[in-house]
C-alpha cells in the first residue's frame, strides 16, 4: 500500500496550502448557518454526518441531506446524480447505521438531455446501493439545473462526531481502487463496481458500532483528510497529530500531496479507535480490499499538526480559530 510522500514539496508551503482550499473555506461558512439554526435544533447536536433522533423502541432514526453545486450538475450531470446517492449514503454509514430510503429535490433546465443524465444517475446510485428513491420535488429552472437529496437512515448504536477522546488513534479507512474524474478533486471508487461488495463494505461500519469497536468518527467530506480531522477534533474538544507518511494513498503514478489530501473519495472514512483495536478494526476493512491504516494520534487540546519525517508544523488551533463552531465548549452552540 503506497502512504502519501511529500517529495521535494515543503511541508510548511503544503499546510499554508490546505488551509486555505475550496473545502475547508466552505466548512468556515457552516459557522454562519450554526448560529442562525442552533436554537431550533432541541436536544439534536449538530455537526454531525446526519441527525441522530432516539427511537422510543430503541436505536436512532438518521436524517441526513445533500445538495450538489449547480456547476457540477452543469458539468457532469450523471455524476451528480449518482454522488446525490452515494454522500447521503456515506452519512448514513458514517453514523453506524442503514440506509432506507432517498427523496431528491430536481429543478431541471431547459436542457433535456442533461435532466435525463442526472434522473439516470440516481437511479443507478440508487440500484448500486440498494436505497429506493421514495420521492421528492422535481420542477424547472431558467437559472440552470440543481439538484439536492435527503436519506433516512437507522442505527443500533451510533458513530458520533463528539466521542473522539485524547489517547485513541484515528484510522484512514479509504477505497484506493478508482481514479480522479477530470481534473476534479473527486476520487471515485464505487460507481460500476459490483454492488455486493459496495454494500458490504458500507455495512462494514455499523458492524463495528454494535460489536463496540468504533464511537466516533467521520466520513472523509470535501474538505479532504485533514479538513475532516480538524472538523471531528473540533466537535470532539480534543486534539489531534497527523502523520502526513502514514496517510494510505492510490499506487503510482499516484497524485500530488495537496490533491490526495483534498481529494472527496467516494468511500472514505476517519475513524476513532481505542489502540487496542486498532488492529482489528483495520483488519477488516483490509478483508474486504479497503486500505485502513492509523494516521493521527487524539491528543488534549484544540491544536491539528501535521508531520512528516520528523518534521512538525501548526495547522489550526481551534481554540483561536473556530471552523464551524459546533465545539463542545463554544458559545456558538448556545447562540
Amino acid at each position: 500500500m503506497r502512504r502519501v510522500n511529500l517529495g521535494d514539496h515543503a511541508l510548511e508551503s503544503l499546510v499554508a496550502r490546505l488551509r486555505e482550499g475550496r473545502g475547508i473555506r466552505g466548512k468556515r461558512l457552516i459557522r454562519k448557518a450554526a448560529r442562525s439554526l442552533l436554537t431550533s435544533a432541541g436536544t439534536i447536536r449538530n455537526g454531525d454526518d446526519a441527525a441522530a433522533l432516539p427511537d422510543p423502541d430503541g436505536g436512532y432514526t438518521l436524517l441526513a441531506a445533500e445538495g450538489m453545486v449547480p456547476a457540477f450538475v452543469e458539468r457532469e450531470p450523471w455524476f451528480a446524480g449518482f454522488c446525490a446517492v452515494m454522500t447521503n449514503v456515506s452519512d448514513i454509514a458514517a453514523m453506524g447505521g442503514r440506509p432506507r430510503a432517498v427523496v431528491d429535490v430536481l429543478l431541471a433546465s431547459d436542457d433535456e438531455a442533461q435532466s435525463d443524465a442526472v434522473l439516470q444517475g440516481l437511479a443507478a446510485g440508487a440500484s448500486l446501493f440498494g436505497v429506493p428513491v421514495v420521492g421528492g420535488h422535481t420542477g424547472r429552472s431558467a437559472a440552470g439545473a440543481s439538484l439536492a437529496a435527503a436519506v433516512l437512515g437507522k442505527a443500533q448504536r451510533l458513530i458520533t462526531s463528539f466521542d473522539a477522546r485524547p489517547g485513541e488513534v484515528v484510522l484512514a479507512c479509504v477505497d484506493l481502487r478508482g481514479q480522479f474524474r477530470g481534473d476534479t478533486n473527486n476520487f471515485d471508487a464505487v460507481s460500476g463496481r459490483d454492488p455486493a461488495a459496495i454494500r458490504a463494505q458500507l455495512e462494514l461500519l455499523p458492524q463495528l458500532a454494535e460489536a463496540g469497536l468504533v464511537r466516533a468518527g467521520k466520513d472523509i467530506s470535501m474538505a479532504g483528510l485533514v479538513g475532516t480531522l480538524l472538523m471531528l477534533i473540533e466537535t470532539s474538544g480534543c486534539g489531534a497529530r497527523l502523520d502526513l507518511g502514514a496517510v494510505p494513498a492510490p499506487e503510482f503514478p499516484g497524485p500530488s500531496p495537496q490533491r490526495w489530501l483534498e481529494a472527496f473519495p467516494s468511500f472514505g472514512f476517519l475513524l476513532a479507535v481505542a489502540p487496542r483495536d486498532a488492529t482489528e478494526v483495520a483488519a477488516r476493512f483490509h478483508a474486504l480490499g479497503v486500505a485502513a491504516a492509523p494516521v493521527a494520534q487524539l491528543c488534549e487540546g484544540h491544536a491539528l499538526e501535521l508531520e512528516h519525517e520528523g518534521r512538525r508544523c501548526a495547522y489550526w488551533n481551534l481554540a483561536r480559530e473556530p471552523l464551524m463552531g459546533f465545539a463542545p465548549e463554544s458559545e456558538d452552540r448556545h447562540a
